[in-house]
């Protein structure tokens, strides 16, 4: 008789900031955790997107808090999460999702352009990180979800700085690992591949060559719904995972499998 219980996947008590949990997959993430039992916690760099998100996590029966700060800004991530800590409890689970992507050929592309997006993408997963891990240390357990890209493993036209990012995003989330493993703090990624949101809405029109791309591509023959995200997301933020570390979870419906079909 198996001693497995399915209330490893429970979190209940548990409190986790999913950082940029907004909307798309940073959204999808908080609502299946908050399903998992645990309580929300998220932020954006304005007011007005944290008021949006107040009312469409209520509108999904979501008691969420959200917090206005700039994840690149050192001192304002380390207000925040003293505050979050006073006013909802030390953070269980860390969803680093926030990031942008610049679409520029890399010759025509500012150093400006470039460094924004490292610092967005990888400087601030950095900053939250260390301002999170000294209470999970002392709390004797915590998880931090990386929200990686399948550019963490290809490269592609237009997206050098993304891509850039999100390779050093694969390598810090193993360096958590390396470094706080021992604390009982498990630090892994999620890999999404291409997700159907309303970013990608105009790419996914049918007849759109890029559209096509996609589907010819992908093993699955169909792009990633946000909530094919949510289960491994709930798996490594609860304790069915707390053995696996350093890990990226590409959930790409296997493109990074198949080198895709014969013409």
């Amino acid at each position: 008789m198996s001693n497995f219980k399915m209330d490893v996947f429970n979190l209940d008590g548990k409190i986790a900031l999913v950082t940029g949990g907004i909307y798309g997959i940073g959204f999808g993430i908080a609502s299946a955790l908050a399903a998992a039992g645990a309580t929300i916690v998220y932020n954006s760099n304005t007011t007005e997107a944290v008021a949006q998100a107040e009312k469409d996590y209520e509108a999904k029966g979501i008691d969420a808090k959200g917090y206005v700060f700039d994840i690149t800004d050192e001192e304002a991530v380390a207000a925040a999460i003293k505050q979050i800590e006073e006013e909802v409890g030390t953070i269980d689970i860390l969803v680093n999702n926030a990031g942008i992507i610049k679409r520029i050929p890399m010759l025509e592309m500012s150093a400006a352009d470039y460094r924004q997006v490292i610092d967005i993408d990888l400087t601030g997963q950095f900053i939250v990180s260390k301002a999170v891990i000294p209470g999970m240390i002392t709390k004797g357990h915590g998880k931090i979800i990386n929200i990686c890209s399948m550019m963490s493993e290809l490269g592609r036209e237009t997206v050098s700085a993304y891509a850039s990012a999100k390779g050093g995003l694969k390598m810090l989330t193993k360096n958590i690992c390396a470094e706080f493993g021992e604390h009982n703090i498990q630090c892994n990624g999620i890999g999404p591949g291409y997700i159907a949101t309303p970013q990608t809405a105009p790419l996914r029109e049918e007849g759109h060559p890029f559209n096509n791309f996609i589907i010819d591509k992908t093993p699955a023959a169909r792009w990633g719904e946000v909530e094919d995200l949510q289960g491994p997301a709930v798996f490594l933020a609860s304790d069915a995972s707390n053995f696996v570390n350093g890990h990226v979870l590409y959930v790409d419906g296997g493109i990074l499998a198949s080198i895709g079909k014969q013409p």
